[in-house]
């Protein structure tokens, strides 16, 4: 709903800038000790005016978890662009998405935390971005099955089944278990990758 005596742009433009204070605040101090009335304050508004663009703190806390997922999503959706065979972009995908985890729990905690928080608490938005995920994967494996690359019959099936086989090395909880773990934080993904793309009978030795 647009707030009384505003245009649809002038809205979407002080969502973008509510959005983009919040994101710096979640950032620098992490978003459980950002409040509404931080954010409101940088704005020189009330925190009621916050909430005339958005129904809750937590379609705030929806919206900057967007964000931070969302960047993790285009770099992958830039390797499934990749003119390459099937395999080669499956791994270079897997890898992406496990360093990017990686980085986060190293170089920005606060990011990680809010991305832990949404995974344990099924925030719908951590749905969609799974089910974009899955359809990469999809289309990635049907490509290769295409060229005969892969030997894949239900394209659906298998890209679900490759992601689950994949959750320890993506799943923000487990990637924060595995690097605190000295023996664990050795063993990069690549043997499971191998291993995803074996069961796709798609993996070449070189």
């Amino acid at each position: 709903m647009i707030p009384q005596g505003r245009s649809g742009t002038e809205v979407d433009t002080w969502r973008e800038r509510i959005l983009n204070v919040a994101e710096e605040h979640f950032r620098r101090i992490g978003y459980e000790k950002t409040s509404v009335a931080d954010i409101a304050s940088c704005l020189g508004m009330s925190s009621a005016n916050i909430y005339r663009f958005f129904p809750s703190r937590a379609a705030i806390n929806q919206c900057i978890c967007d964000r931070f997922v969302g960047q993790t999503i285009q770099l992958a959706a830039a390797v499934a662009r990749r003119d390459a065979p099937a395999h080669d972009k499956l791994r270079r995908l897997f890898n992406l998405l496990f360093e990017e985890r990686r980085r986060q729990l190293i170089e920005e905690k606060y990011v990680h935390d809010l991305v832990v928080a949404a995974t344990i608490e099924n925030w719908a938005i951590m749905s969609i971005h799974g089910s974009r995920l899955v359809t990469m994967v999809q289309k990635i494996i049907e490509e290769g099955t295409e060229a005969g690359d892969l030997s894949v019959n239900d394209a659906v099936e298998a890209a679900r089944s490759a992601m689950n086989a994949f959750l320890s090395f993506y799943h923000p909880v487990l990637v924060e278990a595995r690097l605190r773990d000295a023996e664990a934080a050795k063993q990069g993904p690549d043997q499971q990758i191998s291993f995803i793309l074996s069961a796709l009978d798609g993996y070449r030795a070189s």
